[in-house]
């Protein structure tokens, strides 16, 4: 029977991932990289697509309590029995070449016997490797991988049921630890790392990162937590930043509404960077700047919404029949489709992204501002076609208007840049006109008066989440009545028991899908901002304080949350969801912190 998705934690080296069940085991990882094919994949099948359970034997239940170390993502998971208690230490140091995966097991009371029960399957649980022993580890090889374990000190192993067990006591003051080690097959042996100083190094590096973080005001321990959320689902080798750890876990229980996010996406390029530098991280800042520099360079029409780790561009969709999906929802996808759509809001966000790196001091590259003038001269007429919009719908383009803001934002950001910096060159006049001119049409085709609300997209009654965002862009100033009016009815026509509809998925054919969908997280965030730019602060706060009760026991957020079932839904745990909410914890006491 499946866990909730909230009864995961997640551990990782700044490269791959995983995520650790309350009952101890560790249900997905993909290894060496967040988007390669997973060894254990239970999270999306069962324990025979691979798992590693360690727990005190004879339980089958849940662990009695679990926590974070302060300031790192070393998972701590303690065991109360009738014959005593156990910590399980979970943790991927940082790699040198190869990943590890470390758990240590501490008696902490009494003498306790614990099971380990490791199954490994290859290519998304598909894939029964070869078992041996060689030089004190058993060894797993199928095709291209191969996996290393052994145990310090060294305890019995044995094969069974197509997987490897061990069982052991511990008594007070006692440990065993595992290391589990992926390298490539055709290499020799994996350098062997000690685990009892991996957990040193990890603990003093996490703790040194924490303590960087400028934020001191209320919740810090919160804000903190998605920050540490963040770097864990940073690519170290490029800077890039996946979306979630995961693929496919469902936006609706049942349904087909289950995507791959282990890939970075522009929209998330300025919230994300804007984050990083409000809460002192300018060096990660810099470096997914330096991403997205990388991903964006060639012709301005091949612009995409999302990239890979290190900005490949090939992200081809398909299907894993053999997994039955988390709580029956399937397909199961790799890949993910969308990386096709135009969707013309992408411009703006790398536009404000290049202009708020600039403005905070991050450090200049020759090449940057003749980048940004290609994408201005592409768009300069590419504005006015259709797209497929911020959700990536699959039911044909539109003209949304929050892609047409965005646009206005591409051009505004480089009207201003050269405001400021006269020796660049650039059509200043003519971005001019250009900026007046799609500012008219959206108020013109994408406001509706009667309802005193701009709308979805041009003619459409729909009302959609994304138009929070045209105060905190700078659009419009946040009490002007289109705006307030437009924050207004989103709050009542996109409510779901207080939190925030992205639109209304199941009365309308704008996403070509069937099913509903769960409250998108970010956009309660970008409510409680909106409400505060328009001076309702305290129910800003109000809004915040309950959005920050829905994180797990371990602090983390996935990408929607039913209130009515009060459980997480989607990808997990998801970056915009925690890039929002540290930007509104930063946007509600930045003020009160600096006073």
């Amino acid at each position: 029977m499946h866990q909730l998705i909230e009864d995961y934690a997640l551990i990782g080296d700044e490269q791959t991932a995983a995520l650790v069940g309350r009952d101890g085991s560790v249900d997905w990882l993909c290894l060496p990289r967040f988007d390669s094919a997973a060894c254990f994949a239970r999270l999306l099948g069962d324990e025979e697509n691979g798992h590693w359970r360690i727990a005190p034997k004879g339980v089958d239940g849940v662990c009695t309590r679990r926590a974070y170390r302060p300031g790192t993502l070393v998972l701590d998971t303690e065991w109360e029995t009738d014959e005593g208690a156990i910590r399980v230490t979970d943790l991927m140091p940082q790699r040198d070449v190869a990943p590890d995966l470390v758990r240590i097991i501490e008696g902490v009371r009494g003498r306790v016997t614990v099971r380990s029960t490791l199954r490994l399957r290859f290519d998304y649980g598909s894939i029964m490797p070869w078992m041996r022993r060689s030089d004190g580890h058993r060894v797993a090889v199928a095709g291209p991988d191969s996996v290393w374990l052994r145990t310090v000190p060294a305890v019995h192993t044995w094969g069974e049921d197509f997987g490897t067990h061990s069982e052991f006591t511990v008594e007070e003051g006692e440990s065993v630890a595992f290391v589990l080690t992926w390298h490539p097959s055709h290499e020799p042996r994996p350098a062997i790392i000690d685990p009892h100083e991996a957990l040193r190094a990890s603990v003093a590096d996490w703790q040194a990162w924490s303590d960087r973080c400028r934020y001191q005001g209320p919740h810090r321990d919160t804000v903190l937590r998605s920050l540490i959320t963040l770097k864990a689902l940073t690519y170290a080798p490029t800077g890039g930043i996946v979306a979630a750890a995961t693929t496919s876990l469902p936006e609706q229980l049942g349904g087909v509404r289950n995507w791959d996010y282990r890939y970075c996406w522009l929209r998330d390029s300025t919230l994300t960077l804007g984050a990083l530098l409000s809460a002192g991280y300018v060096e990660e800042a810099e470096a997914w700047r330096n991403w997205l520099l990388r991903a964006v360079a060639g012709d301005p029409a091949d612009l995409q919404i999302m990239y890979g780790l290190a900005g490949e561009r090939r992200l081809p969709e398909f299907e894993l029949p053999w997994l039955s999906g988390f709580a029956g929802s399937t397909p199961v996808r790799i890949g993910n489709g969308a990386v096709d759509q135009v969707q013309l809001d992408v411009y703006g966000e790398v536009m404000d992204s290049l202009w708020l790196a600039r403005r905070s001091g991050l450090s200049g590259r020759p090449h940057i501002w003749s980048l940004q003038r290609a994408l201005m001269e592409f768009l300069s007429t590419a504005w006015r076609e259709p797209d497929e919009g911020l959700w990536e719908v699959r039911g044909g383009r539109r003209h949304f208007v929050h892609s047409k803001v965005m646009v206005w934002v591409a051009v505004d950001r480089a009207v201003r840049t050269l405001e400021e910096r006269p020796d660049l060159e650039g059509d200043l006049e003519g971005w001019r006109a250009l900026r007046e001119e799609v500012h008219r049409e959206v108020c013109e085709k994408g406001f509706d008066p009667a309802r005193n609300t701009f709308t979805q997209s041009y003619g459409s009654a729909e009302l959609d989440a994304s138009l929070l965002l045209i105060p905190r862009v700078g659009f419009l100033p946040p009490d002007d009545p289109r705006v307030i009016g437009t924050v207004d009815a989103i709050r009542r026509d996109l409510d779901h028991q207080g939190l925030v509809l992205r639109y209304s998925a199941g009365t309308t054919d704008v996403d070509g899908l069937p099913g509903d969908e769960g409250a998108f997280l970010v956009c309660s965030f970008w409510l409680a901002d909106a409400l505060h730019l328009t001076g309702r602060t305290e129910e800003a706060k109000e809004l915040f304080e309950r959005l920050i009760g829905l994180v797990n026991d371990v602090g983390l957020l996935s990408e929607e949350y039913d209130p009515v079932a009060r459980r997480q839904l989607g990808n997990f745990p998801q970056a915009f969801s925690h890039i929002g909410l540290v930007s509104t914890a930063l946007a509600l006491f930045g003020e009160e912190e600096a006073g």
